[in-house]
């Protein structure tokens, strides 16, 4: 084996960063979709010719199916690969309109690595506007599936391929025009790492490769798992519906086990998870020994470093594996589902499993974990506008992230990086709507010595009749405060907010109609608060009350501060009232707060078993 000179390692390491970059503005700057170059709802990766993740800056698919399809011998230069089947990814696609794109990097005559893009698209057919059906209970509802397939061949686009394509998507000139930047992006990021293997040789690049990954999975096993307390840990949260079937808790459970002496330090076992559901909430997880789950969830224990700006230094790429051993129950539940069970609203399942980790992680480490947080949805607007032309206008809102152990949670933070809601000005510019307002959630945070962050309020006036659409979860089951921390406020979609016709709309929707100027109030959710709320010094609050992230009667009712007419904190009374409030509490405060939701769907147990230390 060769061995990685240092200086060429961060060399290396600095052209990857920058060709994914340049991968990923290249897709930002010639797509069309409001969903690719406005939202940003794609992401790049780098893989070595061992199929490993080079790059950590954001998670990404996997290059597993394509080498399982098309051997890398048989592979030219010029070709692209294109996937999106979710039961043929290897679990790297969630759901269809998830594209996946892989061009293959070659130097001295062979492959020797890959670069990868995919994105979600606005419209890839099925039942529904966007692809996603809430009540669907089939794949087959959800759009066209395509399993591997040579996109581009030396260089040459598969028209006949590209044809089937758009023709079963309602926007197919987006959709064509996306591929296409997606496409040339990533033969464009094929030819610039080219040039690094054939500056330097293909050994001597590829031994970095081994540095990199070595180094991530040392930095792992020292700073972040010996943070971990040996021992096994039992913990459970739940999504709160599936589309089909009433209300109820589809229970994801996560026994961790932690012994910092086997070469594979911790055990993430998933037994207990809930039976597959009937609508579209499954997530394929259990294939390439969780390849991308482990990768998904990583980013999770970066939370245990030694302070905030180490945790920002560390990337999740291929060194990660290595150090976490997946064991998933039998197939037929909720991480193993049985084709053809409907997967368009995976993310009510992973992004739970990312709260499900920190908080048996934060009863493993007496709470440095933040609180939950839930900051992904997607809503939408879609109908004709005056020409006539059918519309889709979609966006992913991010919601507040939950408090931590020495700061709040961060405001509508989206759980895919450089994502952003859509801008104002391009949204009225484009469809026949008008954005009334849009800005943070008063007092969605959940309250607790460092609160939980906000999330966005935004009102929507549709200028013609339209449908909305929505898939959204938490909106019955709040983000759970840790350590004393309260629960966030859920999500929530009104139509006609303070008007004669007001009502709200279930969370997962698929058809809401709309009359011309009607308004559309959406409410993302905000993040759990970390401690006791009570603790929280005065002058913060009412920062937080100059600021709109808490009204006056918040800081009364969750934190025990009195606010004068002039607008300055009444410290005496704020005082009385902190001490009655302590006084009213019956024992120890509990470690986790579910929040009023919880109740109304587990027959009004507050808490079970697996709430305690």
């Amino acid at each position: 084996m060769t061995a990685a000179d240092p200086v060429l390692v961060e060399i290396v390491a600095g052209t990857l960063a920058a060709i994914e970059m340049e991968v990923e503005t290249a897709i930002g700057r010639t797509s069309r979709s409001p969903m690719i170059r406005d939202a940003h709802d794609f992401r790049a990766g780098i893989h070595d010719r061992q199929l490993r993740k080079l790059t950590g800056r954001s998670y990404s698919a996997l290059v597993q199916p394509v080498v399982r399809d098309y051997p890398i011998d048989q592979m030219n230069v010029g070709d692209v690969f294109f996937h999106n089947d979710v039961y043929l990814s290897e679990g790297g696609i969630g759901h269809l309109p998830d594209l996946c794109v892989t061009v293959p990097v070659f130097a001295e005559g062979a492959v020797v690595a890959f670069i990868q893009a995919f994105g979600h698209h606005d419209d890839i057919g099925g039942a529904v506007p966007g692809s996603m059906p809430s009540a669907a209970t089939s794949m087959f509802e959800e759009g066209l599936m395509v399993p591997p397939i040579k996109l581009w061949d030396r260089g040459v686009p598969n028209e006949s391929a590209l044809k089937i394509m758009t023709r079963n998507s309602r926007m197919p000139d987006s959709l064509a025009a996306d591929l296409d930047a997606e496409c040339s992006a990533c033969l464009a990021g094929a030819r610039r790492l080219g040039e690094l293997f054939e500056r330097y040789g293909v050994a001597a690049v590829e031994a970095c490769f081994d540095a990199i990954l070595s180094s991530s999975t040392e930095v792992y096993r020292t700073e972040i798992l010996s943070q971990i307390p040996d021992g096994t840990y039992v913990w459970e949260d739940y999504a709160e519906h599936d589309g089909v079937d009433e209300p109820m808790l589809h229970r994801q459970r996560i026994t961790l086990t932690m012994d910092s002496t086997a070469e594979v330090p911790l055990i993430i076992d998933f037994t207990g998870t809930g039976p597959q559901a009937k609508g579209p909430i499954n997530h394929c997880g259990d294939y390439s020994d969780g390849n991308f789950l482990k990768k998904w969830l990583a980013p999770v224990l970066r939370n245990l470093a030694a302070t905030p700006e180490r945790m920002a230094e560390l990337d999740v790429n291929e060194g990660v594996v290595p150090l976490i051993e997946m064991r998933f129950p039998e197939k037929g539940t909720l991480l193993t589902p049985v084709f053809p069970a409907p997967t368009n609203a995976r993310t009510f399942v992973i992004l739970r499993l990312l709260g499900v980790l920190a908080g048996v992680l934060a009863k493993a480490t007496g709470g440095r974990m933040p609180a939950d947080q839930e900051t992904i949805r997607y809503t939408g607007v879609y109908g004709t506008d005056a020409d006539g032309e059918s519309y889709l206008m979609r966006e992913v809102l991010g919601g507040g992230s939950g408090g931590r152990y020495y700061a709040d949670g961060e405001d509508t933070i989206h759980v895919v990086p450089d994502s952003r809601n859509l801008p104002t000005e391009f949204t009225e510019g484009r469809f026949p709507l008008r954005i009334e307002a849009l800005g943070l959630a008063l007092d969605s945070g959940g309250p607790g010595r460092y609160r939980g962050g906000c999330g966005y309020e935004k009102h929507i006036r549709v200028l013609r009749d339209a449908h909305f659409m929505s898939i959204a979860d938490r909106s019955i089951l709040a983000c759970w405060g840790v350590k004393g921390g309260k629960a966030g406020r859920p999500f929530q979609i009104t139509v006609d907010p303070g008007g004669p016709d007001e009502h709200e709309v279930d969370a997962l929707a698929d058809a809401e109609p709309l009359t011309a100027g009607t308004v559309v109030r959406v409410r993302t959710t905000g993040g759990g608060g970390w401690g006791d709320p009570l603790e929280r010094p005065v002058e913060e609050v009412l920062q937080d009350i100059a600021w709109l992230k808490v009204s006056v009667e918040g800081a009364r009712r969750d934190y025990g501060v009195v606010v004068d007419d002039e607008g300055d904190a009444d410290l005496t009374a704020t005082d009385a009232l902190r001490a009655e409030m302590r006084s009213q509490r019956t024992g120890e405060e509990p470690f986790f707060d579910r929040g009023p939701g919880y109740a109304t769907l587990s027959g009004g147990a507050a808490f079970n078993e697996f709430d305690v230390l």
